[in-house]
């Protein structure tokens, strides 16, 4: 019967014949899904759907990024089932329903990533771990972000803060935000929490090397050739074997002196705890320090600038409160040596004289580019005196300038001062609130549970949303889609309650760096309109892109700086 049909005829009834059998594979798999409901339980699996065979709606996830969700939301509401990453999803919104995961840790529900990302991470990490391990975990790292610690952090995140800040003025052309902060919040992770001395080929190519780590973090769990697991594993090798020689060759140094970054506070703090880490344990550590201080913190940098250049008026109120503490006005540095703490520069870094002015504001000549100057040769980590001196740092009250005249300069930056800048603390919250970095959260249901109506499976994911609990929390007076720092003020309300801003997460796996992150960014912010304006370099703001962490559409973010 088939020979006598036509070609067109037989082609017709071959796409007809495909067409069925995917409509009935992807049934089966809505079916197979349905049938895995709890039977002990009368409450229904949330609405949504299962996508594809095995690849569930991951692609569409991976495109639409934000729009999916809220598409979805408002199709299904604030519970809805999914597929993604090869595992069933219940995605989850609002603050009641996400306060009863948080503090259900251990209980309803457990930790849960996706398998690719436990893959590259490793088993050794506070991501990964559950029950005492966690908890025993989370006890040795805490050490790590103690007061004292911080306090130790801060000269050294200011003075490379500004360094680079000094680098974005001095770049004749426009600056890509995305990349320059993840260029600062690497180095900042490498040198400060890492204590790692690198040259600048070595720094680069580190870097790019975690980013493809980072990239691969959210892949579907296949190992095989050109996958992106494949591809995040070979990145994770080659960053274990740099880390073992690091951590071998820290090791074999035992000077007293360096022991002040996040490595030795670990290896103190597991010793004090009677636990000895090993050389895998240790590897693993010091890749999540990186991965929870470089990325995220980059994304939140981004929106930090982003938003500021958007809302002149919240910069001048920064900058009258600075004022108002006396951390306006620091100081005037001429050229005068190379750069302290051996730490070396992007090759695009040239100098000028640093002004921190409070009433004329010295602007960049746009018909004059500034003078280049030759890099600095890198040996042994450090950066060579260049061509032409670089700025000093003021790490001290008083700075000797190159004509014998000493300058003034204000003291370095502590927790204390920082505390009591409380519009700048609204003006953080506020930046995490509209652009939180990461989407949210991973559990797994260790008990089938009822939410929001809905019963969630036993061994079922749930993800939980914070930028979607930011956007729909009925709790803010002003729009939650306006960018408003006073809500975050003493005189308001909207800043009560725990759960309706969750852009650390929160409960027994709320994020442990939070104090650190937000150090990070309030240094930038002072840095920043202490010291620079900046200007859109494009037509139009970009598109921001949220998976899978916030940041701007193909590094889209294009700024000029000018030095104040």
């Amino acid at each position: 019967m088939l020979a006598g049909l036509s070609w067109p005829e037989a082609s017709a009834l071959a796409l007809l014949t495909l067409a069925l059998l995917v409509t009935l594979c992807r049934h089966l798999w809505a079916l197979r899904w349905s049938l895995s409901r709890d039977r002990a339980s009368a409450l229904p699996l949330p609405k949504g759907s299962m996508g594809w065979p095995f690849f569930g709606e991951t692609l569409h996830w991976l495109l639409q990024g934000s729009r999916f969700h809220s598409s979805r939301r408002e199709r299904y509401g604030n519970v809805f089932k999914t597929h993604l990453l090869g595992r069933p999803v219940v995605r989850v919104t609002g603050a009641e329903n996400i306060r009863k995961i948080l503090l259900g840790e251990h209980t309803l529900v457990s930790t849960q990533w996706p398998q690719s990302t436990h893959i590259i991470l490793g088993s050794h990490t506070l991501l990964s771990s559950t029950g005492d391990l966690h908890r025993q975990r989370r006890k040795i790292l805490a050490r790590v972000f103690s007061r004292a610690a911080l306090e130790s952090y801060l000269p050294r995140i200011q003075k490379v803060v500004s360094w680079e800040l000094r680098g974005w003025c001095m770049e004749p052309g426009s600056i890509a935000v995305y990349s320059s902060t993840k260029t600062l919040t690497f180095r900042i992770a490498a040198r400060i929490l890492l204590g790692l001395r690198l040259e600048e080929k070595q720094f680069k190519d580190l870097a790019k090397t975690f980013e493809q780590l980072v990239e691969n973090l959210f892949s579907l769990p296949l190992n095989i050739p050109f996958s992106g697991l494949r591809k995040g594993i070979k990145a994770r090798d080659m960053l274990h074997e740099f880390m073992e020689k690091a951590i071998q060759e820290k090791l074999q140094r035992n000077n007293p002196e360096d022991h002040s970054d996040a490595l030795d506070f670990i290896m103190n703090s597991a010793k004090e705890h009677g636990k000895e880490f090993t050389m895998q344990e240790l590897k693993e550590s010091a890749i999540e320090l990186i991965f929870a201080a470089f990325f995220t913190t980059a994304s939140a940098s981004t929106s930090l600038i982003l938003l500021l250049l958007k809302h002149p008026s919240v910069i001048e109120k920064i900058r009258q409160e600075l004022m108002s503490h006396e951390l306006y006005q620091q100081c005037e540095c001429h050229p005068a040596g190379p750069y302290p703490d051996t730490l070396t520069m992007q090759s695009r870094d040239r100098e000028k004289p640093r002004f921190h002015s409070t009433a004329k504001d010295v602007q960049k000549d746009q018909s004059q580019p500034p003078a280049s100057v030759e890099e600095g040769s890198l040996q042994s980590g450090a950066l060579l005196e260049p061509t032409v001196p670089r700025s000093n740092f003021c790490t001290g009250s008083q700075l000797q300038a190159p004509s014998g005249q000493s300058c003034h300069c204000s003291s370095d930056i502590s927790l204390e001062k920082l505390s009591r800048l409380r519009y700048l603390d609204c003006v953080i919250k506020e930046v995490l609130r509209v652009l939180p970095p990461v989407s949210g959260g991973y559990r797994t249901a260790l008990q089938t549970f009822e939410l929001d109506g809905y019963q969630i499976p036993k061994g079922w994911s749930v993800m939980y949303s914070i930028r979607d609990t930011h956007e729909t929390a009925a709790v803010y007076q002003s729009p939650p889609s306006s960018f408003d720092p006073d809500r975050f003020g003493a005189t308001r309300m909207e800043a009560a309650g725990r759960f309706h801003y969750i852009p650390f997460g929160g409960g027994a796996r709320s994020c442990i760096g939070k104090e650190l992150a937000q150090a990070i960014l309030k240094l930038l912010a002072i840095e920043l309109v202490s010291t620079a304006r900046w200007e859109l370099a494009t037509p139009s703001y970009p598109a921001m892109q949220t998976v899978p962490i916030v940041h701007p559409v193909d590094d889209g973010l294009q700024l000029y700086f000018h030095p104040l």
